[in-house]
């Protein structure tokens, strides 16, 4: 067992793959659902130490007019620049960490989801018992990501690039969730986990 009372499921995907689909059929499930994307927007929030050390890194042009981190104007500087990157990545990757742990100690439904695109980069994965990976190919990953935000293809694959590739996440995987075939197909393969899940919640609980 990971380090907390409950039985926790590390859901993970590269960029487009369709996380989000599948982390809110769990939670209209009643699974309690952890997101590390907005545990890493809560340890930047302003009063943070976090905040301070990013703005004495990189100077104002990274607040907004209301004192907010310009997560845009940081992503410009750190994208470019891999040094910058390591420097924030280890600054933030621990808090981050901490924060989930934190969440994930007052799961209360049988089982819980922690969702993290970086589970193993971040080792985020050492808060989990059991890895389930949604898949889409490439082609895919990148139509639905220019629908929901716009910009150039080449701007997405590159982000795709950056990613871990396929290959290595789904060899980390427990689990797999091919999401190519529509929301039917989505609904029924996380009602067949959630079953899953919840027997071996039983077991380990």
């Amino acid at each position: 067992m990971a380090g907390h009372a409950k039985f926790i499921v590390g859901l993970t995907g590269g960029i487009g793959s369709g996380k989000s689909a599948v982390s809110e059929r769990f939670a209209a499930l009643g699974i309690d659902v952890v997101d590390a994307d907005l545990a890493a927007r809560v340890v930047v929030e302003p009063g943070q130490p976090a905040l301070a050390a990013i703005r004495d890194r990189f100077g104002d042009e990274i607040l907004t007019s209301e004192g907010i981190l310009d997560r845009k104007a940081l992503r410009e500087i750190v994208f470019s620049r891999a040094t910058e990157r390591l420097w924030l990545e280890s600054l933030l990757h621990p808090l981050i960490g901490a924060q989930l742990e934190q969440e994930l100690a007052h799961v209360g439904s049988s089982y819980g989801v922690l969702v993290s695109p970086l589970l193993k980069e971040t080792g985020q994965v050492r808060l989990v018992d059991r890895v389930l990976v949604v898949h889409a190919d490439d082609g895919r990953r990148v139509e639905r990501t220019l629908a929901r935000d716009g910009g150039e293809e080449s701007g997405v694959r590159a982000i795709l690039d950056a990613q871990m590739p396929s290959k290595e996440r789904l060899a980390m995987a427990d689990d797999v969730i091919v999401n190519e075939s529509g929301l039917a197909h989505l609904d029924a393969e996380v009602a067949r986990l959630d079953a899953c899940y919840k027997k071996l919640a039983e077991a380990v609980n």
